[in-house]
């Protein structure tokens, strides 16, 4: 779906990111960056073209997790430089491409909306050039994060069993539905000791949604918590390729068929 909003500068489309899937999170801390580029990989290696967007400008890290140094990335993009297209470089390790943000140089929260309206342009006249898009958003609840996460066919908010992480991507949840009533949003429990405490985790996130907000944001999936996660970032190296057996890198590798299953 396309609309035309009115900008100080002239009307500005504004679009649906029909095969985008938006990762995002109450607060910081809950391994979003991490999930989100492990969850590309996964994706990469069921035999999709995948484009991983870091949307977290002010403290944009997923080329410091994974080594790399481009030579363009989102801050130039914003600030005229060149095109988003020309942003995208190739991470071939992982076999799935990325448009990497920029630390330090502030935050899309600050974007004004025209800008936010054409940067989703942009997003979507390259999204048809792969099977999914996947965002990578800033933690918390900003206008532009949720503005992005609502765009998209789907959005995963992530939690752990921490109480302040479970209020927070309730506070997320609520935000988008007062947003977009009908957001496809899924709930993923990351850092869980085991399969039964990230289902109470879910249950207990579930419980208050049900009651406070009248809906039911199903479970996408849980990530077990795993040593070698900070292994393999420490190393700057991807969890599928480093360590490719541990119950984390098996349990983002069902999440992955499960949204590959998504019409």
């Amino acid at each position: 779906m396309v609309e035309v909003i009115e900008t100080r500068d002239g009307p500005a489309k504004t679009v649906e990111l029909g095969n985008a899937i938006a990762v995002a999170s109450g607060k910081g801390g809950v391994g979003k960056t991490w999930l989100s580029i492990t969850l590309c990989h996964a994706l990469a290696l069921a035999g999709r073209k995948v484009l991983l967007f870091d949307g977290d400008l002010g403290l944009a890290n997923v080329d410091i997790q994974l080594g790399l140094a481009p030579d363009r990335d989102l801050g130039g993009v914003l600030a005229g430089r060149y095109g988003l297209g020309e942003a995208v470089f190739a991470y071939e390790e992982g076999g799935f491409d990325i448009i990497a943000g920029h630390s330090g140089s502030g935050s899309l929260a600050s974007l004004p909306a025209d800008r936010l309206a054409r940067l989703t342009v942009e997003l979507a006249e390259l999204a048809p050039a792969y099977d999914r898009v996947v965002l990578d958003l800033g933690a918390g609840v900003e206008r532009t994060v949720r503005q992005l996460a609502a765009r998209s066919r789907s959005c995963l908010v992530i939690s752990t069993d921490e109480p302040t992480s479970m209020t927070d991507a309730y506070a997320f949840i609520k935000l988008m539905l007062v947003q977009k009533p009908k957001a496809d949003l899924r709930v993923v429990v990351n850092m869980a000791a085991s399969e039964h405490e990230g289902e109470r985790t879910y249950a207990t996130l579930r419980k208050a949604c049900e009651s406070f907000l009248k809906a039911v944001p199903p479970l996408a999936g849980i990530v077990r918590r795993d040593d070698k996660i900070k292994q393999a970032i420490r190393n700057q190296a991807p969890l599928l390729v480093r360590y490719p057996n541990t119950q984390a890198a098996t349990d983002v590798e069902a999440l992955a068929r499960r949204l590959v299953e998504m019409p």
